[in-house]
């Protein structure tokens, strides 16, 4: 079994957090006026059934959530973690293709060069 491949001294974390970090700035753009909101709602149960700001919550806790994948990542893909990796890029393509499908005007379109290299055989070039 081989553990190791090119994605040593890798990108994909890298771009991930760059799609993280760009998720969150247009989140804070969007939604400034949501933002707003939970502040004036005291934060804690801000968000009371009220579906908006339960949007601008989860857009904003989805970005920190790739942000923490992104961080996961950069090490694996030092160690040349092929295995995980590819695992992991079978399950981010998945909810890659699923948020492409359900809103194809989004941003989700950014993780597909990361799914291709992470579900290479040997990643892409770095």
């Amino acid at each position: 079994m081989k553990l190791t491949s090119n994605l040593k001294n890798g990108w994909v974390g890298y771009w991930l957090m760059f799609i993280a970090v760009a998720h969150t700035m247009v989140g804070y753009l969007m939604f400034a006026d949501g933002f707003v909101q939970l502040h004036a709602g005291g934060w804690f149960n801000a968000v009371r059934g009220n579906a908006y700001l339960g949007a601008v919550t989860w857009f904003m806790l989805f970005g920190f959530l790739l942000a923490m994948l992104a961080m996961t990542v950069v090490p694996l893909e030092r160690l040349g973690a092929t295995v995980v990796l590819r695992r992991l890029g079978w399950a981010l393509a998945a909810l890659t293709l699923l948020g492409c499908i359900l809103m194809p005007v989004s941003g989700f379109w950014l993780v597909w060069p990361a799914v291709w290299a992470l579900l290479r055989p040997r990643g892409l070039p770095t």
